[in-house]
């Protein structure tokens, strides 16, 4: 591994990326590589702050689908990132990382409760933080809660992992003629509506001018290469 460009960052993956082929649950054979990636970067000095996705187990309104009150299927998709983050931790520890788990609604039993100094300050001690339950509002995703994280870390970039290898003007599994973009600003993404992040994620991100690099998860190695500063995947600046 090169020398790391970022000293701290936000390391954002979809639920969806940890199930790997199986398209749901926990795919093990997916999550342990991953780690391995992450175990490397927090040894070479990088701290790292972690927002997971559960859309492995829920994707919130959107399983719902229509027919639960919007509030309570938020909820679930909250409980959801929960089981995604312990089951991060536990993959990590095994392998001799130090982690907490803090979660944005209070389980006291399982996790700390998510305060940010307290974060700020397990990063400086080297420990990989993962952060659940989204921003622990409903009608926000998580992606916004990674942007939100990311701010109040002060982190330096926002590390996107995703089944996809970049920003595509139209979604490559449908239209081969798909063309991958190497560079955007925030308001091309806006104004194009590219699914890269919602809309006020990537708003946020914006206007507190952190990067976003939107990479493919299918190789964990590809963690250290944008830490590196490696031209991967795409930039949203």
């Amino acid at each position: 591994m090169d020398v790391p460009k970022y000293k701290r960052v936000l390391l954002k993956i979809s639920g969806e990326a940890l199930a790997g082929n199986k398209k749901s649950g926990l795919n093990f054979d997916v999550i342990t590589p991953v780690c391995k990636a992450i175990k490397d970067c927090s040894e070479r000095g990088v701290e790292i702050g972690i927002v997971i996705g559960g859309g492995n187990f829920w994707r919130g309104v959107k399983d719902g689908g229509g027919k639960m009150d919007r509030t309570r299927a938020d909820h679930m998709g909250m409980l959801a990132t929960v089981i995604n983050a312990l089951a991060l931790a536990d993959s990590l520890e095994q392998q001799g990382v130090q982690v907490r788990v803090q979660t944005a609604l209070t389980m006291q039993q399982i996790a700390e409760p998510y305060i940010w100094q307290r974060a700020i300050r397990h990063l400086q001690k080297g420990r990989v933080v993962i952060f659940a339950c989204g921003t622990g509002n409903p009608y926000f995703s998580t992606d916004t809660a990674a942007v939100l994280r990311a701010v109040e870390i002060n982190a330096e970039v926002i590390l996107l992992a995703k089944n996809i290898d970049g920003v595509y003007d139209s979604d490559p599994l449908k239209n081969p003629e798909a063309k991958k973009f190497d560079a955007l600003s925030y308001l091309e993404v806006i104004n194009r509506g590219l699914r890269v992040m919602d809309t006020t994620a990537t708003s946020l991100s914006m206007d507190n001018k952190i990067p976003i690099i939107v990479f493919e998860l299918k190789d964990p190695e590809n963690i250290c290469r944008a830490i590196c500063g490696e031209k991967i995947g795409t930039v949203v600046d």
